[in-house]
């Protein structure tokens, strides 16, 4: 019974021993790590230089392994091989750290190498490619031509109604899409379809861009289809846009010209026609003009209406039917203001000769029938009176200086209502002499004429 207790006793007393031996190891922080079948440094270093003889530019590199430590030394071609022998050196099993002493080349020869070297591969890679890329070459030819050739078959549109300009326009889309057909496929046959989505991404950010800088030019374009399609004027014809009137020139592709009746040149721009309102005057030969005319508030409206629709009636050039009408407005001080119109055909009558002669004749017929055509009256009150003096003074500066006679005597010259052709002919001889594109269909047919 002694001896198990003896032998119980030590065993505790070897248990405690190895417990705080262990313990005590846990506290020293130096304590040395055993390595096991750590890489030697002439494996290292022979792996190493495997790896940078099979990198081109890389062969000379001299490589030593002390200890874990690699020193790199010589010359590489540039910074990039000198970076990754780096990072190939520090990814070795057993590596500690790495010491890069290479330097780059300075050489113009070591640095033309490389280039010299890819644009080898290039032109072999290019020889091998040659009956692929002369397909290619010949496929964008081809589909080009064929591009051509239907964008000159330009009948089909014609007969679709279309105008001269968005005919061009519809065979340039055909001849461009054909045309991205070809190239396509040369892609296609060169394995180079990825160069597509780039080209196309490409494409997109320019248009974007051109679409931004020439806004104003492919409004003005698209405006001059519109135009040219819906023909809303003619050669000749006289309109007026906002505030601006003259006779038709010819429509551009960019811009509308009109002759004014000064005889000046107007170009405005096709996309300000289509967004503004717009009048053509030639486009119905009927036309009707008016004016007013005051008369005395005494006097009966009803013959004076009727004198005035008489004198109309009778004067060369004024349509019985519509027949002159003779409106009374408003009643004012002194008179009542009466409207007069008429109408008349502009393709016998000039619009502006006839309504000025309109007035000189309703104006004779008054003063014949002795119907008064009142001036304004106003009345001056004085706050003081200084004397007979000056009341006389007053009075004689409103009276008006007498007149020889009271109105001018109606001659009986002959009514001239007829067209004026000055702005005609201006317009006829610039449209001979300018080589100007001219979109308006009137052109062509006018050109057929003079041919006939």
């Amino acid at each position: 019974m002694r001896q198990w207790l003896t032998l119980v006793v030590t065993v505790w007393c070897l248990c405690c021993s190895s417990a705080l031996a262990q313990q005590a190891g846990s506290d020293q922080p130096d304590a040395e790590i055993k390595v096991v079948n750590a890489p030697q440094d002439q494996a290292i270093a022979a792996r190493l230089s495997e790896i940078a003889g099979s990198i081109a530019g890389l062969e000379g590199v001299q490589i030593s392994v002390n200890a874990g430590v690699i020193t790199l030394q010589g010359e590489v071609a540039n910074a990039q091989l000198k970076d990754e022998i780096t990072v190939i050196a520090s990814r070795l099993e057993g590596v500690v750290h790495v010491q890069n002493q290479l330097q780059e080349q300075l050489a113009v020869r070591s640095r033309l190498e490389p280039a010299a070297e890819k644009f080898r591969e290039m032109l072999g890679t290019t020889v091998q490619m040659l009956p692929l890329l002369l397909l290619a070459v010949l496929a964008v030819v081809l589909f080009s031509l064929l591009g051509s050739w239907l964008a000159r078959r330009n009948g089909l549109l014609r007969r679709l109604g279309l105008s001269e300009l968005a005919t061009n326009l519809g065979m340039r889309f055909v001849r461009l899409i054909i045309t991205s057909i070809g190239i396509l496929i040369a892609l296609e046959l060169l394995d180079a379809t990825a160069l597509v989505s780039a080209m196309l991404g490409v494409a997109g950010v320019i248009g974007i861009a051109l679409g931004f800088a020439f806004r104003n030019i492919v409004e003005n374009y698209l405006a001059g289809v519109l135009l040219s399609t819906r023909n809303p004027f003619a050669i000749g014809d006289f309109i007026q846009v906002d505030n601006m009137s003259g006779k038709v020139m010819r429509l551009t592709s960019r811009d509308t010209v009109l002759m004014t009746l000064d005889g000046n040149h107007l170009r405005i721009p096709n996309s300000q026609i289509i967004t503004s309102p717009m009048t053509n005057f030639t486009r119905n030969p009927l036309r009707r003009f008016e004016f007013t005319v005051g008369v005395s508030v005494e006097l009966d409206l009803v013959p004076v209406r009727q004198l005035a629709i008489n004198t109309l009636q009778a004067m060369p050039g004024v349509l019985t039917d519509p027949r002159p009408r003779a409106l009374v407005l408003e009643l004012g001080d002194s008179a009542v203001s009466m409207r007069l119109m008429a109408w008349i055909d502009q393709r016998e009558t000039d619009y502006l000769k006839a309504r000025s002669e309109a007035i000189r004749l309703v104006k004779a017929a008054f003063d014949d029938a002795g119907i008064e055509m009142p001036e304004p009256i106003y009345r001056i009150h004085l706050s003081k009176k200084s004397g007979d003096a000056a009341i006389n003074a007053v009075a004689e500066a409103l009276t008006p200086e007498p007149t020889a006679t009271k109105a001018v005597a109606t001659t009986d010259a002959t009514v001239d209502v007829g067209n004026d052709d000055t702005i005609e002919q201006q317009l006829n001889a610039e449209l001979d002499q300018s080589d100007e594109q001219n979109l308006l269909p009137a052109a062509s047919d006018k050109a057929a004429s003079k041919a006939g």
